[in-house]
């Protein structure tokens, strides 16, 4: 089996047709995608997400369980050094939202380096895009219920230039506000996810691919085994700083949709 393995491996290096999986379904067309490891994935996390919140303020006491404290200490995290540090003191409203933004998205990308799973469902940019629309929608509407429909979008559109430069700036800051800030939310999350997801399959692969073709090898093989380690714990640090960027620009483009200067 580990000899196929390897010998697929060295026929097939990895490519984007690796994250289209299969439905893991035991009914219905095998191409099915409704139903996919990716799908699993990603309610797993929303389980665990509810579960350990729930269990965690079950019976909350004065001096807290380690799983209060564990929660509490996220909460506190995000409530704290995101939505009243990037805000203000209205942040505290935003706090839940940010807080199971933070979790969803770190507990995603954490899947990326479990073994046997070992690949993110933010690696797909349709789940990254569809986070990246929420909160898109968010800031536009608290920019809109804040201000009014109109002074927002005036506020948002005419930074304070003199008249004769704003016809060349309104359309930056149109192009800057509403297009560039979706897309290069859902960008970042799924390029960073996508990539790591790549360079750890290359390694892996690539070893079983240096000593299936000649045993004289095997040093590079387990040289490129040892990359793939180092390359995990960096995309641990990836993982946590990629959740903590998505959660503190959200933070900051309801910051700026609630500010009353451009």
């Amino acid at each position: 089996m580990i000899g196929q393995s390897t010998v697929l491996a060295a026929a097939f290096p990895p490519s984007v047709e690796d994250f289209y999986l299969p439905s893991i379904l035991p009914w219905g067309e095998h191409d099915n995608y409704w139903f996919t490891k990716i799908t699993l994935l990603v309610w797993l996390a929303v389980a665990v997400i509810i579960v350990f919140f729930l269990m965690s303020y079950r019976k909350p006491q004065l001096v807290p369980t380690k799983k209060q404290w564990l929660a509490e200490s996220i909460y506190g995290f995000v409530r704290n050094n995101i939505a009243v540090d990037m805000i203000g003191p209205a942040g505290v409203r935003f706090a839940p939202y940010l807080t199971t933004l933070f979790c969803f998205i770190l507990l995603n990308n954490f899947w990326g380096i479990v073994p046997f799973v070992q690949i993110s469902p933010m690696s797909h940019i349709a789940f990254p895009a569809v986070l990246a629309v929420i909160s898109y929608v968010m800031f536009i509407y608290v920019g809109a219920r804040h201000h009014g429909f109109g002074k927002y979008f005036m506020h948002a559109l005419k930074p304070p230039a003199p008249w004769f430069i704003l016809p060349l700036l309104v359309p930056i800051e149109f192009f800057s506000t509403f297009l560039v800030r979706p897309f290069s939310l859902a960008v970042r999350l799924f390029a960073n996810m996508f990539a790591g997801h790549m360079l750890l399959l290359v390694f892996t692969l690539g070893g079983f691919a240096m000593l299936s073709a000649n045993a004289l090898y095997a040093p590079f093989a387990v040289l490129s085994w040892g990359l793939t380690i180092a390359l995990t714990l960096l995309e641990f640090l990836v993982i946590c700083l990629q959740a903590y960027v998505f959660t503190v620009l959200t933070a900051s483009y309801v910051q700026g949709a609630l500010a009353d200067e451009h």
